[in-house]
């Protein structure tokens, strides 16, 4: 499916100009997301190096950009391909919704007095973090290389998180974890929650790699 989809962005310009754009969307949220990072819990204020702001404009704005470009190649190209163009303006969705959390993240940063800590869910938090940094140069590598099997380990890696976030999430609720110190519980709540949700959307994007349109952001579905 996307080696056809690479063989047309070098076919025709305005996908190579979408894909493109997609691939900067991409790598933009991986910088927000780890500015996110440093300033939730590496910093005592709230200080961001770069504008978290205009950087979520400016990924809408390649949103829509990817949008006229996919609809002007269906109108003007004499042989377009419609089910590659509706998976790569279904993978920009996810790729303007990973911003949107990660600004959630900056806001949870800004309603922490200082840089947080976990506690007992520390060790939690650190590898659910890493395994979503990761994931994040595993989808750019795929998309960019085209690696089918990179992108499975993405989806992989998602489920592991995700039964990771649900357990410690129940923990919390029932006050197994952090019960004594409500402030923190909810940071932390709130924060695998956010971490998980752009695991999940890294994980849809992955699947535009290895699954049909119809089964984007599912499971692949083995023969």
């Amino acid at each position: 499916m996307w080696k056809r989809l690479l063989e047309m962005f070098k076919r025709e310009g305005l996908c190579d100009q979408a894909f493109k754009a997609s691939l900067f969307m991409l790598k933009s949220d991986r910088e927000m997301f780890q500015e996110a990072i440093k300033s939730l819990r590496e910093r005592d204020t709230n200080e961001m190096k770069i504008d978290i702001y205009a950087k979520d404009k400016e990924i809408n704005r390649f949103e829509r950009e990817v949008r006229r470009l996919m609809v002007t190649h269906l109108a003007v190209s004499s042989n377009p391909d419609i089910n590659l163009a509706l998976i790569l303006t279904s993978i920009i969705i996810d790729i303007e919704r990973i911003g949107d959390f990660t600004k959630n993240i900056i806001e949870l940063a800004k309603a922490h007095p200082q840089r947080f800590h976990g506690g007992e869910c520390e060790e939690i938090l650190s590898g659910v973090e890493k395994t979503v940094s990761d994931n994040f140069d595993r989808v750019i590598t795929a998309l960019e290389q085209m690696d089918i099997e990179l992108a499975r380990e993405v989806m992989g890696e998602h489920v592991g998180v995700a039964h990771v976030v649900d357990k410690l999430l129940s923990d919390l609720i029932e006050n197994k974890m952090l019960p004594q110190e409500s402030g923190r519980a909810v940071t932390c709540a709130l924060y695998v929650r956010y971490l998980k949700r752009i695991s999940a959307h890294l994980k849809n994007i992955a699947t535009g790699l290895v699954n049909p349109f119809d089964r984007i952001g599912f499971r692949e579905k083995k023969e």
